[in-house]
């Protein structure tokens, strides 16, 4: 059976009429003669949708109990029973009720498309996984139903359904999207139109993706490797050489020119990983790059022009960006260079060969191979003047038994010896003395450097270039060894300082530490220059006594212009160069990740107060005109001439009054209290308190409500060290939530308990209770978990309640009841004189 065919439409946000598309597709192919059922809708009660479903054939929701409430869910099995040809489904990352079977929606959607069916079904983008934390900082509103992103990237048919922020905004004030009531607190929260421009950008990118998937998986099908210019692509080749920035920038004003191009810069280096590669140029230029919005690239390709293009057109690139070579002119004639060697085989793709002040500089030469070590060549040369000498000697005394090819073979040997321990120069010279010592003493004429006869000349010829021939040889596996042991240390260095990197370790001490331990230097000192007339500070430094400037070290290494690692305790080989050059780039990302770390941190009060302050005033616009308006109202009542009140009218306006501005006295007080608590000025009376005596104030705070409370607090209780206004505080505000939320017919009970040496008062009520992942939740200040009681305060209790808690050196711990509802435990130490 074929499987069903999924058409998915995307909302830029809530209200965008994603429902109403999908339900206008079910009806136009309804009336062309396709089976098409309803299977899930969720019309929110908006009637030019619910004008939709009239004609549809609509399967009924299966029913199912949780918790004592009744919640309807998709009957995936009757759907498929019905084996329609097209199912309706909306929202895709709806989270089935427990029992349902699947987990989530998009499950079920999966078993029909399994069955054959095709699905048309609807997701917002902050529904998306890979969107759920950009959108969450962005509106402030967390997303808990999320469905991944492959299971819409697989669909058929994705559509974006769009609509402008004041479009929408209309809408939702024309009430054909939320009820009247509250239409202004969406509009004032997350439907502000940065929010909503903000998540259309969102949904118009990840369609954008969606779209070049597509494109490239129908380039790939087809076998098409020719660029189709649907969008321009811009492709810069970085060499790691100065002229790079100025690439990026001439690439940057191309793509200017052709808006809504892609940038890409691509580093190509050699199979060695290592091999033409400069870290702090690429870095910076990496750096240049994502700044200007591109993005950053590294490919490995031994053949650069055909790696570089392979890159080019795998992302369908239609413009490529190089610098014109660094190459002596002279060198140019030897060989065309990468540039024009590219350009001949770019095909469709337009190159651009830009000048820069490096051109036909000459390349910088690639650091030499330093050969064996001194001491193996002088141990190399002893050997060719004196073992010469001493083999012709053996060799004459036995030369009526052994034939000249014999002797060859055993000069030969001693060639390749010498090449393995000193390299190649002193074995070219075992070759030729050798050429010379066979034909004095081994071949006929003896003792004339003559040759009678042909063969025994082309026998010495031969020799002479197989000597060269082999030494050369063994010279050079020799450097492979020693580079590739050179490499393999190396690539260990780097291995570790990578490990650093994705451990999260940006310490600038151990970074330091490890690179002074891995060359074994004296100190190791990170140098800044604020601007070119100051002179250079030291960043950080370890080790023993630091440069005060990069002259003073024994090797400096330049990362930027104001910036440099000096290192003292001796002179580094060439060789070393490029591994210094990989810990400098990342000494200055992690100086840069320290500095964002501490303006971070130092921007975080300030988000903070800022957050507290929306809120505040989202809260305040609301909570606190409610008692104003109700005292104003009692007040204008009593004040009115027009109607002759009974004395019971006044006395039942004035007590309104009165409880409205207790109300609002109240809200000043917690908010005045939790301003305090922000800035530390909080004073605190601690005193010993018998729990006994706090809770009945506390209960003849709050008034009539508390008389459904039970208290069970043992008379025998040591006394607690805590400020008794404080802690009053704490005790209203906590038992005030569970009397509103809890059962009516269920009384909150007050208990208390020793443990250790603390004591424990429980408020404990029978409501809904708290799922563990929203327990912190509650303790945020201007935070509630549902809308049942919009009119109770700024939801500054429990926060207001744990800071006080927390400043008399107590916790504030909510948990579980046992049969249901929630148990908030208030514990505090006991007074050192019990």
């Amino acid at each position: 059976m074929a499987r069903g065919r999924l058409r998915i439409y995307l909302g830029a946000a809530p209200g965008v009429g994603k429902t109403y598309a999908m339900l206008a597709e079910g009806r136009r192919r309804a009336d062309r003669g396709t089976d098409v059922v309803v299977g899930f809708v969720e019309c929110h009660d908006r009637h030019r949708t619910l004008a939709l479903l009239d004609g549809l054939e609509i399967i009924p929701r299966r029913t199912l109990t949780y918790r004592g409430a009744e919640f309807t869910e998709l009957d995936v099995d009757a759907v498929l029973a019905r084996a329609p040809q097209v199912v309706l489904v909306d929202e895709l990352a709806h989270t089935n009720i427990p029992g349902s079977g699947a987990k989530k929606r998009w499950q079920d959607v999966e078993r029909l498309l399994d069955a054959g069916i095709d699905v048309v079904s609807t997701v917002n983008v902050q529904h998306l996984e890979s969107m759920n934390d950009v959108v969450e900082e962005i509106t402030g509103v967390p997303q808990r139903e999320t469905v991944p992103d492959e299971v819409v990237r697989r669909a058929d048919q994705v559509e974006l359904v769009d609509m402008s922020p004041e479009a929408l905004r209309r809408r939702m004030a024309h009430g054909n999207v939320y009820a009247a009531e509250k239409v202004d607190a969406a509009l004032s929260n997350y439907f502000r139109v940065g929010n909503l421009t903000a998540l259309r950008e969102l949904a118009l990118l990840w369609v954008a993706g969606k779209v070049d998937d597509q494109l490239a998986r129908y380039r790939d099908d087809h076998g098409i490797e020719g660029t189709w210019e649907a969008r321009e692509r811009i492709v810069i080749a970085l060499t790691g050489g100065p002229e790079g920035a100025a690439l990026i920038r001439r690439a940057t004003r191309i793509a200017a020119r052709s808006k809504g191009a892609d940038l890409l810069a691509v580093h190509v280096t050699q199979s060695d990983g290592l091999s033409g590669s400069r870290p702090v140029q690429l870095a910076r230029q990496r750096e240049i790059i994502e700044n200007l919005g591109g993005s950053y690239h590294q490919v490995v390709g031994d053949d650069v022009p055909s790696a570089l293009l392979e890159f080019a057109r795998a992302v369908n690139a239609t413009q490529l960006v190089l610098g014109v070579s660094r190459r002596g002119r002279f060198a140019q004639v030897l060989s065309p260079g990468v540039g024009v060697t590219t350009t001949a085989m770019s095909g469709s793709i337009d190159v651009h060969m830009v000048t820069h002040e490096q051109a036909h500089k000459g390349l910088k030469r690639p650091v030499r191979d330093p050969g064996p070590p001194s001491r193996r060549r002088i141990g190399a040369w002893a050997l060719s003047v004196l073992g010469l000498p001493l083999l012709t000697l053996l060799l004459f005394q036995v030369r009526t038994r052994l034939t000249l090819p014999s002797d060859i073979l055993f000069y030969l040997a001693a060639v390749v010896g010498i090449a393995l321990v000193g390299g190649l120069w002193p074995a070219m010279f075992t070759a030729v003395i050798g050429f010379l010592l066979l034909n004095y003493y081994f071949t006929p004429p003896i003792h004339r450097i003559t040759v009678a006869e042909p063969e025994n000349l082309i026998a010495l010829v031969v020799f002479v270039l197989v000597g060269i021939g082999v030494s050369a040889v063994v010279d050079r596996a020799a450097k492979r060894s020693r580079e590739a042991l050179r490499l393999h240390a190396d690539s260990e260095v780097l291995f570790g300082l990578a490990g650093n990197v994705l451990r999260g370790e940006h310490a600038m001490g151990s970074l330091l530490e490890r690179l002074r331990e891995t060359f074994g230097l004296i100190s190791v000192t990170l140098l800044e220059r604020p601007d070119p007339d100051s002179g250079w500070q030291i960043v950080a430094t370890v080790g023993g006594r630091p440069c005060t400037g990069p002259e003073d070290g024994d090797t400096e290494i330049p990362i930027a212009d104001d910036l440099a690692l000096a290192l003292r305790g001796r002179t580094l080989a060439a060789s070393d160069r490029r591994i210094l050059e990989a810990f400098a780039a990342q000494a200055a990302g992690a100086l840069r990740h320290q500095r964002l770390a501490a303006e971070a941190e130092k921007t975080r009060p300030l988000e903070a107060a800022d957050r507290m302050r929306t809120a505040l005033l989202s809260a305040v616009s609301h909570d606190l005109r409610t008692p104003l308006s109700s005292a104003k109202a009692a007040v204008d009542s009593l004040q009115s001439s027009e109607i002759d009140w009974t004395d019971e009218d006044r006395t039942e306006l004035v007590d309104t009054a009165a409880q409205s501005l207790d109300r609002l006295d109240r809200l000043v007080a917690n908010l005045l209290d939790m301003s305090r608590l922000q800035v530390g000025t909080l004073g605190i009376a601690a005193q010993p308190l018998a729990p006994d005596d706090v809770v009945p104030r506390a209960l003849d705070e709050i008034g009539p409500s508390a008389r459904g409370v039970s208290v069970r607090i043992p008379h025998d209780l040591p006394a607690i060290d805590a400020d008794p206004a404080l802690l009053e505080r704490v005790l209203v505000n906590v038992i005030s939530n569970a009397l509103r939320y809890g059962p009516p017919d269920r009384p909150v009970l007050v208990t208390a308990s020793t443990h250790k040496d603390r004591v424990e008062l429980r408020v404990v009520d029978r409501g809904p209770g708290i799922p563990l992942a929203d327990r912190d939740r509650v303790f945020l200040p201007f935070q509630r978990l549902d809308d049942r009681d919009n009119h109770t305060g700024v939801g500054l209790g429990l926060a207001l309640a744990r800071g006080l808690t927390e400043a008399m050196g107590g916790e504030l711990v909510p948990e579980e009841t046992p049969g249901g509802g929630l148990t908030m435990t208030l514990s505090l130490p006991i007074h050192p004189g019990d």
